[in-house]
């Protein structure tokens, strides 16, 4: 297995002195890592793959120094654009490093979302003309791969990808961050959520957590499943998602459960939810300050003001709540405005360690919540 802190001070004392990229769970040892080790300034936690590209860009220009972007590989989709336009030898020739956690990866169980990314990854690097080595737990020369990945990246003034497997890298022994100590749990919220609603009220709630929390809630309480839409991947899209179901299900609620790096993702969502103005639109986001399911790595959602956003994007109605209390007299506000409406609730970071995963698959899913909707259209149930 490879030191995180080895392995970052062997970058350091290689000239490789900015850090960006979105969170993965199989580089949260090394994440961690850079939380600490670089220089303040040096490490910047980015809303999404393709705008730490850029920036790692703009470092360069700035320094001619080599930025690293770490992402996971999920987040390839994102980042295509801006590696094959701006990076690439053929235009603007960035030396680059990538490193990449390798879910979904051939042989290894994992969720559904990540398999046929997992498949493909490698063969992506490949149309895209872009080296790659992989590393596994069983590495033992990281130094001698990274100094080899690094001499291409220097040679071709291009993007180098170093790809990560599972367990590849050990723990990191660091201080502790203090998280914000809010009341509310997430999974504690949810339930708030989905015990208010009406029999005709539908959910979609975005990928990680919330959406295991929202199955385990049903599950618990002896219900089906057909009233929730669970975004199980396609991180940030949950709104928009929410927003196609409102538009062409006007006479029925829709709850949009969000999470805070959900939302930074893809913050353009906001305005064109906010011009199209669906009446029946209810937005939560579930604001932790953390990208929570991958190992609670910080996001700005607690540092900015989401309400002041919303209302700036035209979102008809925005509340706040951090008690029991709040949050029941936000959804009142929120079920009886005309939306769109956006409920903040900031809750504290963290999961049930036996939280399980949804024992359905995602063609299911989509088929019962499909028929939910057209089978309950007309009249109340």
């Amino acid at each position: 297995m490879i030191d995180p802190r080895k392995f970052v001070e062997c970058l350091q004392s290689n000239s490789v002195g900015f850090y960006t990229g979105v969170p993965d769970s199989l580089l949260k040892e090394f994440c961690a890592c850079l939380e600490q080790v670089p220089a303040a300034g040096q490490h910047i936690i980015s809303a999404n793959e393709g705008g730490a590209v850029a920036l790692a860009l703009g470092y360069h220009l700035a320094t001619r120094n080599i930025p690293l972007v770490y992402l996971q590989n999920s987040g390839l989709g994102n980042i295509i654009n801006p590696l094959l336009s701006l990076a690439d030898g053929e235009v603007y020739s960035i030396p680059l490093l990538l490193v990449i956690g390798w879910r979904g990866e051939t042989g290894v169980h994992d969720e559904p979302q990540h398999k046929k990314q997992g498949r493909v990854m490698l063969s992506m690097l490949e149309a895209m003309e872009i080296p790659y080595r992989v590393l596994g737990p069983e590495v033992n020369d990281a130094e001698e791969v990274l100094s080899d990945a690094l001499a291409s990246v220097r040679k071709n003034n291009a993007p180098f990808a170093l790809v990560i497997k599972k367990g590849t890298f050990s723990a990191f022994t660091g201080d502790k961050q203090e998280a914000a100590a809010f009341e509310l749990t997430r999974e504690t919220a949810i339930q708030h959520v989905l015990e208010f609603l009406d029999q005709r009220d539908v959910v979609v709630s975005t990928t990680g957590m919330a959406s295991r929390e929202v199955y385990e809630y049903r599950v618990k309480k002896g219900e089906g499943h057909a009233r929730d839409f669970l975004t199980v991947g396609g991180m940030g899209h949950a709104s928009q998602i929410a927003l196609g179901v409102a538009l062409h299900q006007p006479d029925r609620s829709v709850y949009c459960l969000d999470g805070d790096g959900a939302l930074l993702m893809h913050m353009g969502a906001l305005p064109i939810t906010g011009v199209l103005s669906p009446g029946n639109f209810k937005h939560i986001v579930l604001n932790n300050g953390a990208h929570d399911s991958v190992g609670g790595q910080p996001t700005v959602g607690l540092d900015i003001d989401i309400l002041a956003i919303a209302r700036a994007c035209s979102y008809r109605m925005v509340v706040q709540a951090q008690t029991p209390q709040e949050l029941q007299s936000g959804l009142r506000e929120l079920s009886r405005s005309k939306g769109p409406g956006l409920l903040e609730i900031r809750i504290r970071c963290g999961a049930r360690k036996d939280l399980g995963r949804p024992a359905t698959t995602p063609v299911e899913n989509k088929r019962a919540f499909m028929d939910f909707i057209q089978g309950s259209s007309h009249g109340r149930s």
